[in-house]
């Protein structure tokens, strides 16, 4: 009898904390009109109240004020805003050249690449990475010109956990004059960030992986940064960002960073260490991927060599657990993950790499089920695949 299901694909997704949804549930029943402005009916003024509130409180965290943070329907969102709204104010005065790190997740490689920005003349420098996912200080510092208009790289890669040195980075792209904009999807409130003493112009951030609601995102974006509207329409979010204000998913966006204690973040980061070293003393033929120390509190991102990472998911999938293969962009793809290769690792390592990520409703029990039943898939699999054949026969 499978026991209740273990999920292990948090920086996937977050389960909702009931809490949120309580602050959330006034805004789509009692508060529920458009934010109107203070000339309008009273619960409009109600509503636009509880939007400000939600800003002042998540900019707050970081040090930032409320005019510097606006809100968008997601990470995704926020970082083609952060990449093209750029791109639209200093491309045609200053330059078209952008620098992105090689790993970055999807919505800036490609803002930035050729399905976007490259297409229309702009010219992309993408950083490689050591085989930890760290980017070369020096490389950044040479690859900037004077056509440079944005440096673009993200504080904490979604799939293998490596944080950057973004205080490092920021000093370099502020010395140079260059914009800098970090993805902190996977950082916000686990791993601190201080827009005061960071010279970065503009964070993406979300509460989908830390236990709030899906559909809603964020952007901070320094006071006198250049950016243009990217998306047409009204004048909402300081006239950045078109379209009607999702006040409940502002409300539960707050309440999700409020919730946040470095007491769970260190939590969180025990869980982790404690897979980490079971898998590695127990699981035989495995590699970390991403740097050891310098990771976000709740990834461990593991190659099991001689096996798929799509059987393993499949495996422990059937008795009640839920990981995911390389980074979850890759769920419906035969694509080695880019992030994989570009640490250095090869098609094997890339398609043989699992990414457990924890969050608040994890349990110390729950890692030991886990290792165990992944050290007997993993057998089980080693035995019947022709890489671990291979193997032995080269013995």
């Amino acid at each position: 009898m499978i026991e209740k299901n273990v999920y292990l694909d948090n920086a996937a997704a977050t389960r909702m904390d009931e809490r949120v949804l309580e602050a959330m549930t006034p805004y789509f029943f009692e508060t529920y009109p458009v934010a109107t402005s203070d000339f309008g009916y009273s619960l409009g003024i109600e509503a636009r109240e509880a939007l400000e509130y939600a800003r002042d409180e998540i900019a707050h965290y970081i040090g930032a004020s409320g005019e510097e943070f606006i809100f968008t329907s997601g990470s995704t969102e926020s970082s083609n805003l952060a990449v093209k709204g750029v791109a639209l104010a200093l491309g045609e005065k200053k330059g078209r050249h952008i620098i992105v790190s090689a790993i970055d997740d999807f919505p800036v490689i490609h803002s930035a690449g050729s399905r976007a920005l490259e297409k229309q003349g702009f010219s992309v420098t993408y950083l490689d990475v050591d085989h930890e996912g760290l980017v070369n200080l020096d490389r950044l510092r040479d690859s900037i010109t004077d056509k440079t208009i944005l440096v673009s790289i993200q504080h904490a890669n979604q799939e293998i956990g490596t944080i950057q040195d973004i205080e490092t980075i920021g000093r370099i792209c502020s010395k140079k004059g260059v914009l800098f904009h970090t993805d902190a999807t996977h950082t916000f409130t686990r791993v601190p960030l201080d827009f005061k003493k960071v010279k970065v112009d503009l964070i993406t951030v979300s509460p989908h992986t830390i236990h709030g609601p899906k559909g809603i995102g964020g952007l901070f974006i320094r006071k006198e940064t250049p950016i243009t509207k990217w998306m047409d329409g009204g004048f909402q979010e300081f006239n950045l960002r078109a379209g009607l204000e999702n006040i409940p998913g502002a409300s539960g966006f707050a309440k999700a960073v409020e919730l946040v204690t470095p007491e769970e973040n260190e939590r969180i980061k025990v869980m982790r260490d404690h897979l980490i070293d079971r898998v590695s003393a127990e699981v035989p033929d495995t590699t970390l991927n991403g740097h050891r120390s310098k990771r976000t509190p709740q990834n461990a991102n593991i190659t099991f060599h001689f096996v798929e990472g799509e059987s393993i998911t499949l495996h422990l999938d059937i008795r009640g657990f839920s990981v995911s293969t390389g980074s979850a962009c890759f769920s419906r793809s035969l694509e080695a993950s880019h992030v994989i290769l570009g640490v250095g690792g090869d098609h094997e390592r890339a398609h043989g790499s699992i990414r457990f990520s924890f969050g608040r409703y994890n349990t110390m029990e729950e890692v030991d089920r886990v290792v165990d039943t992944i050290a007997e898939v993993v057998g089980e699999l080693r035995k019947i695949s022709p890489l671990a054949h291979n193997k032995e026969a080269q013995k």
